[in-house]
Formats: structure tokens, C-alpha cells, sequence
């Protein structure tokens, strides 16, 4: 299995950043995709960025030319840097990792509130 520990969350002004970090222990050799999800209040949990094993990434449209994810391969760790945050962006941010041969692993959740 695979355990997954988030941190980075906060709250920021519209326009600024934050970078939240996902790292990942246990059943790493098993993880084929990490990407990090959203979950607004009233609203359906979506993906915001994911990046594969083999280096392919995807963002939601939402977030393209402000979001960036990224990996560092040694320390088993994701990361999503936030950039022009907007009150739109205000959510629960979770940490997800994809298993070969398994469910999804998910993070506890971090909040990302961003104010006017």
C-alpha cells in the first residue's frame, strides 16, 4: 500500500502563490500516476494536474499557465505549485497516487483558501 502526507496549504490574497508537496511511502514502485484533485464546497472533487510515470502531464484548464506539478523522483514527493491564485481556487486540495494493480491512494486534504 501506499501512504500519502500533504502539506502546503493556506491562505493567500487573489494573485498570489502556494506550493503544496505530496509525499508518497510505502508500495512506491507501484505508483504509476500522482496528481493532485480539488473539491470546492457545494462542488464535485476534479482533477487539477496529474503526472505519469513516464513524464506525461495534464491540467485542467482551469488552472493551465498558473499551476505547474512536478515530481522529485528521489524523495518519492509531488508537488503543485500555485501561481495568480484566485477565490475560484479556494478548495480542499487532495493528493492522489494511481496503482498499477489497486485502488487510488489518497491524502487527507489540505485547505487552499484564496481571498479577494
Amino acid at each position: 500500500q501506499v501512504q500519502l502526507v500533504e502539506s502546503g496549504g493556506g491562505w493567500v490574497q487573489a494573485g498570489g502563490s502556494l506550493r503544496l508537496s505530496c509525499a508518497a511511502s510505502g508500495s512506491v514502485f507501484s505508483i504509476s500516476a500522482m496528481g493532485w484533485y480539488r473539491q470546492a464546497p457545494g462542488k464535485q472533487r476534479e482533477l487539477v494536474a496529474r503526472i505519469i510515470s513516464g513524464g506525461s502531464i495534464n491540467y485542467a484548464d482551469s488552472v493551465k499557465g498558473r499551476f505547474t506539478i512536478s515530481r522529485d523522483s528521489a524523495k518519492n514527493t509531488v508537488y503543485l505549485q500555485m501561481n495568480s491564485l484566485k477565490p475560484e481556487d479556494t478548495a480542499v486540495y487532495y493528493c492522489n497516487a494511481d496503482l498499477r494493480f489497486a485502488h487510488d491512494y489518497w491524502g487527507q486534504g489540505t485547505q487552499v483558501t484564496v481571498s479577494l
